[in-house]
Formats: C-alpha cells, sequence, structure tokens
C-alpha cells in the first residue's frame, strides 16, 4: 500500500468470451499484467468466467476449481486481493458466488441476495443469506452483485463499511439505473463504491456498455469508464473519508435496524 491511510484499487472492464472461462482466465490475465503499477484490489465483473450463464449444471466450479487456484496465484503474484463472481458448486447447490482472495490464500465468498428472476437466476442458483464484510489492509469492504445495488436496506452501512464492491453484467439498456444507483449507494452510505461492469455482447445477443464507475463518499464519480475494454487505477483515501464523516456526521441520524 501507498500508506496506510491509502487503498490502490482496480477495476478491470473486459469483454467477455460466451461460456469460456479457460478463455476468459487467459483474457484477464492479460488484462491484469498491464496494470503496470503497485496495487491493493483488483475488481473483476459477476461471472468473469463465463458471462452471464444460466447454463450452471455444465459450468459450475468447485471451490477449489480452476478458476480459484487462478485467482491464488495472481493475488500472490501481485500480494493484491482478486475479486470477481463465478458460478459455484457448493455442497450440492449452485450459487452466483462472489470470491475475495486474499494474497495469502486465504479467500471470502458472498453468495448474490438477490437473483434476478427477469433472467431465469432463481430456480437455477441458490439466493445469499448473509451480507459479507471483508477487513482488509485496515479498510472494511461489503460485497455485492449487480441487481442487489436495487435494494438499499440490504447494502446499508450498519457503520461497519468503508468502501462497497458491485460486480455486474449490467445491460447497456438501463445504464443510466446503474449508475444512479451507485451514487445514491455511496451518498446515503458515506462510502466509497466501486462498480464493475463488462463490455461486449453475450450469448443471448444482451448488449453491455460497461460504464464502471469508481464514486466518492460525496456521490461524486472519480472514474467512468467508456464502452470499451478499460483498465484504472486509484487511490481510495480513509483520511478524506474518515474527515468528511466528522464533518457531516449523518450516520450518527440513521434508523437503528436489524435485517431478519
Amino acid at each position: 500500500m501507498k500508506n496506510g491511510n491509502d487503498l490502490r484499487i482496480t477495476l478491470i472492464q473486459p469483454d467477455l468470451y460466451w461460456e469460456s472461462p479457460q478463455k476468459n482466465r487467459n483474457h484477464l490475465e492479460e488484462m491484469i499484467d498491464s496494470i503496470g503499477g503497485p496495487t491493493d484490489l483488483i475488481v473483476l465483473p459477476e461471472m468473469f468466467t463465463t458471462g452471464f450463464s444460466m447454463n450452471a449444471l455444465a459450468l459450475a466450479e468447485p471451490m477449489d476449481g480452476d478458476t480459484m487456484q487462478w485467482m491464488k496465484k495472481k493475488a500472490a503474484e501481485l500480494d493484491a486481493a482478486v475479486c470477481g463472481s463465478v458460478i459455484t458448486e457448493d455442497a450440492g447447490g449452485r450459487y452466483n458466488r462472489l470470491l475475495f482472495v486474499q494474497p495469502d490464500g486465504s479467500y471470502a465468498t458472498y453468495d448474490k441476495r438477490h437473483l434476478f428472476l427477469i433472467e431465469g437466476e432463481i430456480g437455477v442458483f441458490e439466493p445469499g443469506k448473509e451480507r459479507v464484510i471483508v477487513n482488509f489492509r485496515g479498510w472494511r469492504i461489503a460485497l455485492y452483485i449487480c441487481y442487489d445495488v436495487r435494494f438499499p436496506v440490504w447494502s446499508r452501512n450498519q457503520k461497519d463499511t468503508d468502501l462497497a464492491l458491485y460486480v455486474a453484467n449490467w445491460p447497456a439498456s438501463r445504464t443510466q439505473v446503474w449508475q444512479t444507483l451507485l451514487k445514491a449507494r455511496a451518498i446515503e452510505n458515506q462510502i466509497y463504491v466501486a462498480g464493475v461492469n463488462r463490455v461486449g455482447s453475450d450469448g443471448n445477443d444482451i448488449d453491455y456498455c460497461g460504464d464502471s464507475l469508481l464514486v466518492n463518499p460525496r456521490g461524486e464519480v472519480m472514474h467512468r469508464l467508456e464502452n470499451r475494454e478499460e483498465v484504472i487505477t486509484d487511490t481510495l483515501s480513509m483520511e478524506s473519508l474518515e474527515s468528511f464523516r466528522i464533518k457531516f456526521p449523518v450516520g450518527n441520524d440513521a434508523d437503528d435496524f436489524r435485517l431478519l
């Protein structure tokens, strides 16, 4: 890390090969290797090995499968956490699962809570049951997947979050909604938000235009990636975040509640 108050974060916005895990790992490895400098955290999109496929029976990987081994390898090589969601099989169930892999090989997982009925996720994947906050290099990082961003109660900062990650395959037809919700989640929670999407078209002829965003706690867009493959790295400041929360302490007036 640059210093104890900073977190270097890299957003990777790729086009994806449809249902081709090895091709996608190879392509993303090239994009990761292009970063060109130190980073602490690399964020990949939702279902980054397959695209947004419901072919879970054929594509689901075990927790110790090829993608997990690849993520561990890249995390160790770069001394950075690597995260993104993968179609995963575990204990007989199939999940749209976000894997957060640290350089020492340890990892956390988050299963997508809000499955997207319109595209058929319900009945294919098991829904997640728990919010997941990862403590990494002094930052409390909340893990979410795509459709979760529409549900502010699930995304609520319960005084336990500094950065929220939303990995997605978000269609171009709803990009204004995507951008608006990411900014809203940052403002209402007084946190940094990173939303990482893909570009190109998938095997269902759905188009994606990227618009991956890095947003500060004031709701200001630090970066918006264009409709192309792109890699950006920026620094998040804990000192700036804490100073803003002290200056404008809206979190102190928030309602106290617990999710059932």
